[in-house]
């Protein structure tokens, strides 16, 4: 059976990282950029994932803290979704631009 390489999970990484970048920095729809920050995340998970499989001493820990880290995404989606249900009761919209003032 052939392996995947360590370089092709980091490649599939680096471009999740930077496509969820992209989107967190340049949209300005709020779930978008939710979206984007889960893209990071799990671009993370997959580098923790890919190091413990291929580490100079492989262990399950990597996959148990992105087990750790896909909890802290989920309860961060929770509150992020719970806080734009919110502020799009009072503004009646998600754009990002319009959220700053301090208006009614």
């Amino acid at each position: 059976m052939n392996s995947v390489p360590v370089s092709a999970y980091l490649a599939l990484a680096l471009i999740l990282f930077c496509i969820g970048l992209y989107g967190a920095l340049t949209k300005r729809n709020t779930v978008i950029v939710l979206i984007s920050i889960e893209l990071m995340l799990n671009s993370a998970n997959i580098n923790l994932v890919a190091f413990s499989k291929y580490g100079v001493t492989p262990s399950i820990n990597g996959q148990v803290f992105a087990l750790f880290a896909m909890a802290v995404a989920a309860a961060e989606a929770a509150v992020g979704l719970a806080i734009l249900f919110a502020l799009y009761r009072n503004r009646k919209t998600v754009m990002i631009d319009e959220m700053d003032k301090m208006k009614n």
